[in-house]
């Protein structure tokens, strides 16, 4: 469990990383238009446009790989869980029997030793 949230804090670093970068990138991109001169200010625009959409993109299919990664982890831990409740859930019933069938012997072993003792009790002793 510690690795699976070591795991998490590092892909959650990466990410903040990776937004921390595409807002500089944004940012550059945003100055860069500010400074540049009127004429060419349609044609930066269109083309930061596009740098940021595939910027977008680059970062919204990482993010969206590591989350369906994570899905699947969870989904295996969750099969696992199920499958080690199932076992605890079987020798639970195993030691419920067992313990029954304990209970049954004890109480046949008190039968017998009180019946040895009435018959002992029988015996005429002798004594010296």
């Amino acid at each position: 469990m510690s690795s699976l949230r070591s795991r998490e804090r590092t892909q959650a670093n990466e990410a903040v990383e990776v937004f921390s970068k595409l807002e500089g990138e944004i940012r550059e991109v945003v100055s860069r238009g500010a400074t540049a001169p009127r004429t060419q200010q349609g044609n930066d625009n269109g083309l930061a446009a596009s740098n940021i959409g595939s910027m977008l993109q680059h970062v919204s299919g990482t993010s969206v790989q590591e989350i369906e990664k994570l899905i699947a982890e969870l989904q295996i831990l969750r099969d696992m869980l199920q499958k080690e409740a199932a076992r605890v859930q079987r020798e639970i019933v195993g030691y419920a029997a067992l313990t029954q069938n304990s209970s049954r012997s004890m109480g046949t072993i008190s039968e017998i030793l009180s019946s040895w003792r009435d018959d002992r009790a029988d015996i005429p002793r002798i004594s010296a």
